[in-house]
């Protein structure tokens, strides 16, 4: 395979020994580069040969000296070099078949690429892997790699992820770990499925093996747009409250075996549970962080450290924020503690209903636009409204169902300003600050 170069990084090394965009570049060091994992591994020499195709069609080869691990520069039309990889499963939990129609096309991607765990530490299920990458993967040593995993049990994964080759992929996952290839898993629970004794499966084969670095288990997530799918039941309290009670056995015995803790439930199961959370050295390196793992923890500790050390607006400051249901009570928290502090400071936080989902759904990141004009529709919402970032995660400045910030500004008369999923950035903006301030 070969790729068109369409940009070269001005001042880099291929830019200096005269390689251009719309030259095909073809090997790296005389090997083929079939995709964009090739082109990370081989590029990575100190000494690279490029042999390129000019537009003329007459082949050429460059030999290019640079450091180790320096990026040669070249820029390709997409991350992969080619088309994305969809999913081939149908697994009864998957949410984006519970979005409601009319949404942007865009949405309704399902990714299942194993280039895309590497580059940007998304999730997949190794069915839609080649015995050549595979072995590639195993070759070139590329880790960490991020597995939804769901479950051990061959059987089980086969009817949860309704794909027959689900259980054979498993094989795969122990070849890396065997291989002592770093791995993150997720397990999607759900009750009556693959909880319980079918948990404690998992975890224990998971767990022999030290390069399977973090497990979190994620709770289902419903929405209110499920005809037709599999009949599934939310966790309550009681289920909640007994898999926080396996993952933490499962945790202990981590920390016993490898010196750290490696299982974890996600904060929403100790939400529905109603359990106090775990303090912010329970988590370690917060691996998990992007499947809710130890969110709670950290925004906490982020927000104190932040509030001791943010300096008090210089003038009187009056503005509010938003958040998911989920989130409401820590969010409420941190602000009630900063306008405590900061008596020149007013904030009111607005836990936001998801009608858009069905109302079932409480997490931050799914709140949609309309939910918050509908929320906030004829409240005087100060000089600012607060934002979380992690609302707009899927298009930049879009929700999910096409609002804008800017008609969000329009629609509730109020300057928006979007806060990133931090402590410290959440002061910052309460504070008055410019983003880089502190």
């Amino acid at each position: 395979m070969s790729v068109i170069i369409k940009n070269v990084t001005k001042g880099s090394p291929a830019y200096k020994k005269g390689i251009k965009p719309g030259f095909e570049l073809l090997e790296l060091n005389g090997k083929d580069i079939m995709d964009v994992l090739d082109y990370r591994f081989y590029q990575n020499d100190t000494t690279v040969t490029v042999t390129f195709k000019l537009p003329n069609e007459k082949v050429k080869s460059k030999k290019i000296k640079k450091q180790e691990y320096e990026e040669l520069g070249l820029e390709f039309e997409t991350y992969l070099m080619d088309k994305q990889r969809s999913c081939r499963n149908n697994c009864i939990f998957c949410f984006i078949d519970q979005l409601p129609k009319g949404m942007r096309e865009s949405l309704y991607f399902k990714d299942d690429d194993s280039r895309m765990s590497f580059l940007f530490g998304n999730y997949i299920t190794l069915t839609n892997i080649t015995e050549h990458e595979v072995e590639r993967i195993i070759e070139m040593h590329i880790s960490p790699i991020n597995v939804s995993v769901h479950t051990t049990d061959p059987e089980l994964r086969c009817r949860m992820m309704k794909n027959r080759f689900a259980g054979k992929a498993l094989d795969v996952l122990w070849r890396f770990c065997e291989a002592g290839l770093e791995v993150n898993c997720q397990l999607v629970l759900c009750p009556g499925w693959n909880d319980g004794e079918a948990l404690k499966k998992s975890l224990s084969d998971l767990t022999r093996y030290p390069s399977v670095k973090s497990v979190a288990c994620v709770p289902v997530g419903l929405s209110g747009h499920r005809e037709g799918l599999e009949q599934l039941e939310p966790f309550d309290e009681k289920g909640a409250a007994e898999v926080i009670a396996i993952t933490d056995e499962f945790g202990k015995m981590t920390v016993e075996k490898y010196g750290e803790r490696r299982v974890f439930a996600a904060d929403e199961f100790y939400i529905i549970a109603n359990r106090k959370m775990p303090p912010y050295s329970y988590y370690g390196e917060f691996v998990q962080l992007e499947n809710g793992v130890g969110m709670w923890a950290m925004m906490q500790y982020e927000c104190e450290e932040a509030t001791e050390n943010i300096a008090a607006p210089q003038k009187p400051r009056r503005v509010s924020s938003v958040t998911g249901e989920a989130a409401y009570p820590l969010i409420a928290n941190v602000v009630d503690k900063a306008c405590q502090k900061w008596h020149n400071l007013e904030c009111k936080v607005y836990p936001v209903k998801n009608k858009f989902f069905g109302g079932e759904i409480t997490v931050t990141g799914l709140v949609t636009g309309t939910d918050i004009i509908d929320t906030l529709k004829g409240e005087d919402l100060g000089e600012e409204l607060l934002i979380p970032a992690v609302m707009l995660r899927h298009e930049g400045d879009k929700f999910l169902d096409d609002i804008t910030v800017e008609e969000l500004e329009t629609a509730l008369d109020v300057r928006v300003r979007v806060v990133e999923n931090d402590g410290w950035e959440l002061i910052s903006a309460l504070a008055g600050e410019e983003r880089g301030e502190q």
